[in-house]
């Protein structure tokens, strides 16, 4: 079993073609430019909790984690909303990261 949410799975088992051109897109998007991949998954995690996306917060911090972030870099992203997008904001974020802290 994959580390993956249930539903990614069933959608690369239903999809197979589509999720592999989907993955090759991000593969092709991440290697598109100068940012490492510790930079990268950090600049994916803002963009998931600015975006309001609890799935995908939650993977963009299971994926930085591979990436070496250390859990004190992964809040700093949350910390940082707080004067970009509120303190409530700030909140749900920091709890979605500390979902996945938690299990790691």
């Amino acid at each position: 079993m994959s580390d993956r949410p249930e539903p990614y799975d069933r959608m690369k088992q239903q999809y197979p073609e589509v999720m592999s051109a989907y993955e090759a897109l991000g593969e092709s998007l991440r290697k598109a430019g100068p940012l490492d991949a510790k930079s990268a998954a950090l600049v994916k995690l803002a963009l998931n909790l600015a975006g309001e996306l609890e799935g995908g917060s939650h993977s963009a911090v299971r994926k930085a984690l591979e990436a070496s972030c250390t859990h004190d870099e992964l809040r700093q992203v949350a910390l940082l909303a707080t004067t970009t997008l509120g303190f409530p904001a700030m909140m749900r974020a920091k709890a979605w990261i500390e979902d996945i802290l938690a299990k790691s």
